[in-house]
C-alpha cells in the first residue's frame, strides 16, 4: 500500500508511542501485517490489501482497511488492543495524508 492508496477507510497505526518514542522491534509492522499475508509462486510475501506495512515520513506504520472490523472482527480488535496497550498513535488515513503533505511543505 502506497501513500496514494490511503483514504478515509484506512486506519494507520504509527510506530511511534504517544510520548514520541519509536516503537520496537523494528520489524513490528511486517510481523503484524503477516497475519493476512500469503506467499506467492515467486516465493515472496504478498501482503493483503486490507492489512499492510508502510512507511510514512520514515516512520514504520501498519495500514488497515476499516472493513476488517466487519470481515475479521477478532483481528481488528486485536490490532486496536495492541495499539492501545503499547500506547501507539492511531490516526485516520486522511489525517496521515494531510500530515505527509504538511511535512513536505
Amino acid at each position: 500500500m502506497g501513500i496514494s492508496e490511503i483514504n478515509d477507510s484506512t486506519i494507520i497505526i504509527e510506530g511511534q508511542t504517544k510520548d514520541g518514542r519509536k516503537f520496537r522491534p523494528s520489524d513490528w509492522a511486517e510481523r503484524m501485517s503477516g497475519v493476512l499475508s500469503t506467499f506467492g509462486k515467486d516465493h515472496r510475501i504478498h501482503y493483503s490489501a486490507k492489512l499492510k506495512p508502510l512507511s510514512i515520513n520514515g516512520l514504520k506504520c501498519v495500514a488497515l482497511n476499516a472493513s476488517l472490523k466487519d470481515e475479521h472482527p477478532e483481528l481488528f480488535s486485536y490490532l486496536m488492543d495492541f495499539a492501545e496497550m503499547n500506547k501507539l498513535n492511531v490516526i485516520n488515513g486522511t489525517d496521515a495524508i494531510n500530515q505527509t503533505d504538511a511535512d513536505a511543505a
